[in-house]
Parts: structure tokens; C-alpha cells; sequence
């Protein structure tokens, strides 16, 4: 595929209105839909966090996004962190650097504000964004992911 041209795309704070994209996307992507819990995530680390949670737009319409916190404090963790919560991109927008450009701006507005450390969590079997990851400079961190199942 073909990558989309950096004026052809318009990176901007996330607002409400855009809950409906999104949760579109998320639709097309996980093949369910999500809106309440969309409006939730942005009323709480859109407020927080405005310059984390940005979208990209081609010719008005939303393509893309990504969802970050600035957070630490927590179980050892630094305060001059920040988290990747959720990236998503159209299907029909994938593979033309719509993501890359999302993060690239993402990382730009946290090195403002003096963030050291980016972290995420990647399901280890979705190859593509952990390759994605990779590209923007991953690797595997110091930190365990501890998990435990409730059952009923």
C-alpha cells in the first residue's frame, strides 16, 4: 500500500464529537462497537491529558488515533513516563503511515513536557503492532506483566 502524504493528513487533539468515528474504527477493527466505553476513556484521559490523545484527519474525516496517558507514581514507576493506550487506524488508512505519523506527533508533544519513557502493553501474538512498535523504536522492558484469572 501506498503511505498517505504528511499534508494530505491533519494530526489535532481529540474532542467528544469524535467518540463516533472512533468507535467506528474500533468496529472495523475488532468487529464490535464501543461507544460508551469511548466516551468514558476520552471524559477521563482527554481532560488529562489533551496533548496524548490525538486524531488524524484526511479531507475532514478522522482516519485514525491514539490514546495516551502521562502517568507514574505507581508501583515503582517514574513520574516522567507516559502510556500508549490505544492506537487504531481505518482499515482502508492502514499501512500508509497514518499510525507512525499519530506517534510521531505523540512523542513530539511528550518530549515538550519532559517525558523520558514510553510504555505499552501489546498482546503477544498481534505481530503487526508489535513489528510497529519495533519500527518506533521498542524494545522489551524491564518491567513483568502479571496477570490472574477470577474465576466465578
Amino acid at each position: 500500500m501506498s503511505t498517505v502524504e504528511e499534508k494530505q493528513v491533519k494530526i489535532r487533539a481529540l474532542h467528544y464529537k469524535d467518540v463516533e468515528d472512533i468507535a467506528e474504527i474500533e468496529r472495523l477493527i475488532i468487529g464490535r462497537e464501543r461507544k460508551d466505553y469511548w466516551l468514558m476513556r476520552i471524559e477521563v484521559v482527554g481532560e488529562r491529558s489533551p496533548m496524548t490523545c490525538l486524531v488524524a484527519e484526511v479531507e475532514g474525516k478522522v482516519v485514525g488515533f491514539i490514546i495516551g496517558e502521562v502517568a507514574g507514581w505507581e508501583y515503582g514507576v517514574p513520574d516522567t513516563v507516559a502510556w500508549i493506550d490505544t492506537l487504531g487506524v481505518h482499515p482502508d488508512y492502514q499501512g500508509k503511515g497514518i499510525a507512525t505519523m499519530l506517534f510521531k506527533r505523540l512523542t513530539e508533544n511528550l518530549r515538550k513536557i519532559g517525558i523520558k519513557t514510553v510504555y505499552t502493553l501489546v498482546h503477544w501474538k498481534s505481530w503487526d503492532l508489535i513489528r510497529f512498535f519495533a519500527k518506533m523504536g521498542f524494545s522489551k522492558g524491564e518491567m513483568v506483566h502479571l496477570e490472574m484469572k477470577l474465576e466465578d
